[in-house]
């Protein structure tokens, strides 16, 4: 069988990336189709899990699955608003202990 060592290294971790604007958002509407594209790109590397905006309409959120941290500040640094200084980001790890059965795929890769 796999090694439980293997499997520590084969298991991700979540994470939660919180977007705060802080340039109006006439500025950030500029920039937000290539925004959508980098979210599309790592939702079909199966990495995000779900987004959107805060209401009111001051940030957003990613969730995000992950090897380790530098994996996602390295992937944050492609986003549009990261590289054109739209918004603060702040990444929140932590460990999965319940989840909803239809995650269990995407949690256990």
């Amino acid at each position: 069988g796999i090694s439980s060592s293997l499997i520590v290294w084969l298991t991700y971790t979540m994470f939660i990336i919180n977007l705060n604007y802080i340039v109006p958002l006439e500025q950030l509407d500029a920039h937000m189709k290539e925004h959508v594209q980098f979210l599309q790109k790592y939702y079909k590397q199966n990495v995000f899990v779900a987004s959107g905006r805060k209401v009111p309409r001051t940030g957003g959120i990613i969730l995000a699955l992950a090897p380790s941290r530098e994996d996602i500040d390295r992937i944050i640094e492609e986003d549009p608003f990261y590289v054109h200084q739209l918004a603060e980001f702040t990444v929140t790890e932590f460990l999965t202990s319940q989840s909803h059965p239809a995650l269990k795929p995407l949690l256990k890769r």
